[in-house]
């Protein structure tokens, strides 16, 4: 009779595990990676991110951890707490401010002195709580050269 029992939680584990594996996930991109504005201290980039919720509900975002390397350092990280939800069976736009201080970007002067930009890797983790089956994350990875600001801009940006 025991090993009937055990047989049957097994089966019944594999089942639940099968149609967990092969339910839809959210899934997410990076959209855009810009310059947004010039501080004091730092240079502020903006990441869009574009995430679609193959669900009826709406679900919420525990938090956005990001990490932004340049020459294999990084320059760049954080955490956005409780960032809202995803709307229900759409897509959802989520702003990842990304700040970045003066010193790091003196740091990389050679880099930056060929071109006035920034050869980046940005990692984005979406942590969401999924009904059931509890938090998921989705990793998300982007390279690409983000422009510094010139004089135009940090005039703008006041």
């Amino acid at each position: 009779m025991s090993n009937l029992l055990d047989k049957a939680k097994t089966y019944v584990a594999d089942k639940v595990a099968e149609k967990v594996a092969n339910m839809p996930k959210p899934e997410a991109t990076v959209a855009d990676v810009d310059f947004q504005k010039v501080s004091c201290d730092s240079v502020q980039y903006l990441a869009k991110v574009s995430v679609s919720n193959p669900y009826a509900t709406p679900l919420p975002i525990c938090e956005i951890k990001y990490s932004l390397k340049s020459a294999d350092r990084e320059i760049a990280s954080g955490i956005i707490p409780d960032p809202g939800s995803l709307k229900a069976k759409d897509s959802t736009m989520l702003d990842v401010p990304v700040k970045v201080p003066h010193t790091v970007l003196l740091s990389l002067a050679r880099d930056i002195g060929a071109d006035w930009d920034i050869d980046y890797q940005l990692d984005i983790w979406l942590i969401i709580d999924l009904p059931v089956v509890g938090d998921i994350t989705i990793p998300l990875s982007q390279k690409g050269e983000i422009k510094l600001p010139t004089i135009r801009d940090m005039f703008a940006s006041s």
